[in-house]
């Protein structure tokens, strides 16, 4: 890690002797003609995986997510989102740029929308007013610091949108993480909901790439999305084999990290200038709030000069996120250095 412990985001991590050789031997072909086997299982193992008919795999989250926003929707429809998810808050207001999509926000606590609230967003009909054709929701919550959503509050989101007639997508960027910290299967999170995009390059570690997954009539509606995103790619099944072994050899280790995550949580509770509770990480990022004058990116580059990175989240908050490449022994040593830094 050249000499740094980088708990920015598990983005940084980077692929495993088993992913590079994977690549150097992939089988490819010419994916836009449907050629590329190697695109091909990665797109029938990830579906079956979440509990889907059908899959198509994509350079990034973003593009998945937009993907299914406009496979789901026309121009001027109304997407309901909670507020600091990661499609409004993080994807360069693609859902306005791209699809032409008006945000309708709910706040949450905790990132956990109610179906309650859900329900009271909803107006009558009126000529006044675009028409809500799409629920978006986020498993595991980034900016709630990797809160996780269980099925029974996701069937119950999704009973009150198909109710009034609305399509549900789920943001699953670290639905694996999800899966792990709850002890349940990806698709039984995936069950209530129509599509759903997750991440073969976080805490799965390959070097890039993401699967969107839905009904073989929804992917259709996605690939030539994809392609008009620019997503449309050739002898792809290079990157493809890292992701397929990223699924079959990464996701059973994932509690690692949460272990991780929770004992850094556990370390920096008791620091002088920092807030946080560490009862409340559940997966692999860990979330706190710098008391008084706190300065988050103060604290961002005092640690960065002792070897740490983090992410500062405004002006007072800051996100660490655990990953493979932190081991135990760099967790402790974190620890000591934010308690140097801290005490001044």
């Amino acid at each position: 890690m050249n000499g740094h412990i980088d708990l920015r985001s598990d983005t940084v991590t980077v692929p495993t002797p088993a992913m590079r050789a994977a690549m150097a031997e992939a089988a490819v072909g010419d994916d836009v003609y449907g050629e590329d086997p190697t695109i091909s299982r990665l797109e029938e193992l990830g579906a079956r995986m979440v509990g889907k008919a059908a899959a198509v795999f994509v350079p990034t989250g973003t593009m998945g997510n937009m993907a299914a926003l406009l496979a789901h929707t026309h121009a001027g429809d109304e997407v309901i989102l909670e507020a600091d998810s990661h499609v409004y808050y993080y994807e360069v207001g693609g859902l306005a740029q791209l699809g032409g999509l008006l945000p309708r926000l709910l706040q949450a606590r905790d990132g956990l929308v109610e179906p309650d609230d859900l329900a009271r967003a909803f107006r009558a009909p009126n000529l006044h007013f675009p028409v809500p054709t799409l629920l978006c929701l986020e498993n595991t919550h980034n900016r709630h610091g990797g809160v996780v959503m269980d099925a029974v509050r996701t069937s119950a989101l999704a009973a009150v949108a198909r109710a009034r007639g609305l399509a549900v997508h789920l943001d699953g960027a670290r639905i694996f993480n999800a899966a792990a910290a709850l002890g349940v299967t990806a698709a039984s999170l995936c069950q209530p909901v129509d599509s759903v995009m997750f991440c073969l390059s976080k805490g799965l570690a390959a070097p890039v790439g993401s699967l969107l997954a839905g009904s073989v009539e929804f992917i259709a509606r996605a690939r030539k999305a994809r392609k008009v995103l620019g997503g449309g790619m050739r002898q792809a099944g290079i990157i493809a084999a890292a992701g397929l072994v990223a699924l079959t050899t990464m996701v059973d280790r994932l509690a690692e990290d949460h272990a991780k995550a929770k004992r850094l949580a556990e370390g920096l509770a008791g620091l002088p200038g920092l807030r946080l509770d560490p009862g409340k990480v559940q997966t692999n990022i860990v979330a706190a709030e710098l008391t008084g004058s706190g300065d988050g990116p103060g604290l961002v580059q005092r640690m960065a000069a002792r070897g740490v990175k983090l992410n500062a989240y405004g002006p007072s908050r800051v996100r660490m996120v655990t990953h493979k490449d932190v081991s135990a022994e760099d967790i402790e040593t974190a620890i000591r250095l934010f308690a140097g830094v801290l005490a001044g």
